[in-house]
Formats: C-alpha cells, sequence, structure tokens
C-alpha cells in the first residue's frame, strides 16, 4: 500500500507542477520553496526502498545517476524559465518551450534507466522517482531564488534583481 501512496504523491506533485509550469509565478522569500522537495525527499527514504538489497552495488549506482539526472533536470529548468522584474520591483518566473523539453529530456533518460536497471534485474522503489523529483524541485528552486536575488526577500519591498533578466514577458 505504501509503493501505491508513494506512486500518488508523485502523480500529484507532477500533475501540479505541469498545470503550475506554466503560469506566471511570483518569486519571493516568504514561500518554502523548499517544502515540497523535503516532503518528498521524506517519502522517498520513508520506506527504506531506494535500494535494491540484491544488487547493492548496482542500484546504487542506478540511483545515483536518477538522481544526477533530477538535479540537471532542475538546472536545465531553471535556466529555462523565463524571469523578469514587474515595476514594483516583484520577481516573476513562467516555464519556456525549452522548460518543457528539459521535461521530455529528463523524463526519457530516467525511463531509460528504469529500462536498464529492469533488464539488468534490479528493482529500484517508487522512492527513487521521489528522491529524484526532489532533486529536480530543490535545485530548480534555489537556482529560482538566487536569480531573483535581494528581490525575492520577504520584507525587501522594491529591491532590483543584479541578476540579468532574460526580457519581459506580459501575460
Amino acid at each position: 500500500m505504501s509503493a501505491l501512496l508513494n506512486v500518488l504523491v508523485a502523480v500529484a506533485v507532477v500533475a501540479l507542477i505541469l498545470a503550475r509550469q506554466f503560469k506566471p509565478q511570483r518569486l519571493d522569500g516568504s514561500r518554502r520553496w523548499w517544502l515540497v522537495p523535503a516532503i518528498l525527499l521524506f517519502f522517498s527514504v520513508k520506506n527504506g526502498d531506494l535500494v535494491d538489497h540484491h544488487h547493492p552495488t548496482a542500484s546504487v549506482a542506478l540511483l545515483a545517476a536518477e538522481t544526477l539526472i533530477g538535479v540537471l533536470m532542475g538546472v536545465g529548468w531553471a535556466w529555462t524559465s523565463k524571469t523578469w522584474t514587474e515595476a514594483d520591483g516583484t520577481m516573476w518566473s513562467r516555464g519556456t518551450k525549452a522548460t518543457a523539453g528539459t521535461w521530455v529530456l529528463g523524463i526519457v533518460l530516467r525511463l531509460g534507466l528504469a529500462g536498464l536497471g529492469a533488464l539488468a534485474g534490479i528493482h529500484l522503489g517508487t522512492g527513487a522517482i521521489l528522491l529524484a523529483l526532489a532533486a529536480s524541485l530543490l535545485v530548480r528552486g534555489g537556482i529560482l531564488m538566487w536569480r531573483a536575488g535581494p528581490a525575492a526577500t520577504p520584507y525587501g519591498g522594491a529591491a532590483r534583481s543584479s541578476v540579468p533578466q532574460m526580457g519581459k514577458d506580459r501575460v
């Protein structure tokens, strides 16, 4: 039953992310951008099925590759997202077509890894998916907060970012 719960959590988070990815989102330090990744990390390790005990070395390598893909996906996601500063000093972000491409590439690579693992007889539980998703979200959030700079401080008023902007996007 807990594997089903992990799958449902992953599907719900991905659905939420995809639904919000192309809508402008305000970048501010008052939001707890790290909270969802922390929850996903908790669910990924709570069952202890991250490593296949019959193939420990190979499963750790597969898990490391899955997590690395998650990190790289988060980096790509953050750097392909358009950011801009409004006249009132607030920072905003929105996914682009390149962001969608990053998602597709990341999913294809993850499916490829899962296929290789299955061919080798390595069973990674749903925790590996949640761990990679947590890594993606954490890295993306961290980079976007860094790109937002002082403008993302919760009480920063109209501070402007020193990070070069990728162009203003009106919705």
